[in-house]
């Protein structure tokens, strides 16, 4: 079917609605993902692929995903950019995606019961199903395994068994970079 013939104007047309703007609407929504409907490229789209090129990211060789991961990007960018969001609605939508996509929380945890999984040791420690990094001893304590993380002079971070931090709720995910002077191994031990 060519765009000329499935066209949402052409449908009012035969089908005479007395509402077609509301028609049109649902046309364009239902025909938003339509594998057939053929459209040029937004300046998004060619943005990211013209980025996504220089870093061989659609080659079998330039990337580690088998070329792979530039075509998983502009998937995604595709559908981004036919949602056809404004710049306020697109900065929260990006923002909303990223913590969902790294699995971070989008509001303060709780602590309540229904946030915990259950126990995976003797003891009782659970881990929170909101915010991984988060676990509960089987006293009720709670914790954060990278509420701090060590940062060397190189640039090279880590956690370590002092990244763990003792938290109350409400609890907002937070981290603290802490500079580990030049030659020490260990910070806080």
């Amino acid at each position: 079917m060519s765009g000329d013939f499935c066209s949402a104007e052409r449908v009012e047309q035969v089908v005479r609605l007395k509402e077609p703007s509301i028609f049109i609407k649902l046309w364009r929504l239902v025909n938003q993902f339509n594998p057939w409907r053929k459209r040029p490229e937004s300046n998004l789209e060619k943005h990211a692929r013209r980025e996504l090129e220089i870093i061989g990211a659609f080659s079998k060789g330039g990337d580690f995903y088998g070329g792979m991961t530039g075509e998983a990007v502009m998937e995604l960018v595709k559908v981004f950019a036919n949602q056809g969001h404004s710049g306020m609605s697109a900065n929260i939508v990006r923002s909303l995606f990223s913590k969902v996509a790294n699995f971070k929380p989008l509001s303060p945890l709780r602590g309540t019961e229904d946030e915990w999984g259950e126990p995976f040791s003797k003891d009782g420690a659970r881990q929170n199903k909101r915010c991984s990094r988060v676990f509960m001893d089987g006293d009720g304590s709670a914790y954060d395994i990278a509420g701090k993380v060590f940062r060397e002079p190189s640039g090279v971070c880590y956690t370590n068994r002092n990244s763990r931090v003792s938290i109350t709720f409400p609890y907002i995910p937070k981290t603290e970079i802490v500079y580990v002077p030049a030659g020490e191994d260990f910070p806080g031990e």
